[in-house]
C-alpha cells in the first residue's frame, strides 16, 4: 500500500481541523489552510468541495487510498442500514485502527507498521494485513515474543491512559483487547460528516 510520507499538520489545516489518527498535535497552531494565501477571507464553499473535504478527513485519517476507500462506500451502500453508519463500521473494524484504538500504537501509521511487521494477532493467530476486518467478540493481542521487548512494554504502560471506546476492552497486563461489538456512528473519534461522503459518491456508485 501507497504511504503518505509528507507534512501530516498540512494535511489537517487543509482540512480545518486535527485528524488523531494521523498525528499526536492535539491542536492546529495555524487553523487555516496551508500555503501563501490560507489566511484570506474566502467565500462561502461550494456543496461540492464541502463533501469533498468531508471525504478525505476521513480518507487521510485511516490511511486508505482513494480506490479502496472507495470499495468500502460501495460495500456500505450495499448492505442494509444507514450507508453512513456501516462505513463507520467497517473503517473502525480495521486492524490498524483497532491496534490504535487500544492503546498499542500513537498513530494508525505505527499501528499499521506494527500489523505488516508480525507483531499483532487476532484470537491467538498473526495477522499482518493492516485491513484485517475484526469481528465482535474477537480477541486482539500482541504477540509473545514481543510483549517483553523494551519499546512494546513502554506502549503497554502508556496504553493504561488511553480512553478507549465503547466496542473496545483491554487488559494491559496481558497486552490483549477484546472487540466487544460492531462500532457506531458515534464512535468516531472526530466530527465528520459522513451523509456527505455518501452523497459525494452518490453519482459514481
Amino acid at each position: 500500500m501507497a504511504r503518505y510520507r509528507g507534512p501530516r499538520l498540512k494535511k489537517c489545516r487543509a482540512v480545518g481541523t486535527v485528524l488523531p489518527g494521523l498525528t499526536t498535535a492535539g491542536a492546529l497552531e495555524r487553523p487555516y489552510p496551508p500555503g501563501v494565501h490560507g489566511q484570506r477571507r474566502r467565500g462561502k464553499p461550494s456543496d461540492y468541495k464541502v463533501r469533498l473535504a468531508e471525504k478525505q478527513k476521513v480518507r487521510w485519517h485511516y490511511g486508505v487510498l482513494e480506490k479502496q476507500f472507495r470499495r468500502y462506500v460501495k460495500e456500505a451502500s450495499r448492505r442494509k442500514g444507514p450507508t453512513g453508519r456501516i462505513l463507520v463500521t467497517l473503517l473502525e473494524s480495521r486492524l490498524d485502527s483497532v491496534v490504535w484504538r487500544l492503546g498499542l500504537a500513537a498513530t494508525i501509521p505505527a499501528a499499521r507498521q506494527m500489523v505488516v511487521h508480525g507483531h499483532i494477532t487476532v484470537n491467538g493467530k498473526r495477522v499482518d494485513r493492516p485491513s484485517f476486518a475484526v469481528k465482535p467478540n474477537q480477541t486482539v493481542g500482541v504477540r509473545e515474543a514481543v510483549k517483553t521487548k523494551p519499546w512494546m512494554v513502554e506502549r503497554l504502560e502508556a496504553s493504561t491512559g488511553r480512553v478507549r471506546p465503547g466496542f473496545l476492552e483491554f487488559d494491559p497486563a496481558k497486552g490483549e483487547g477484546l472487540f466487544t461489538t460492531e462500532p457506531q456512528l458515534e464512535d468516531l473519534p472526530f466530527p465528520a460528516n459522513m451523509q456527505a461522503i455518501v452523497e459525494f459518491y452518490s453519482q459514481t456508485l
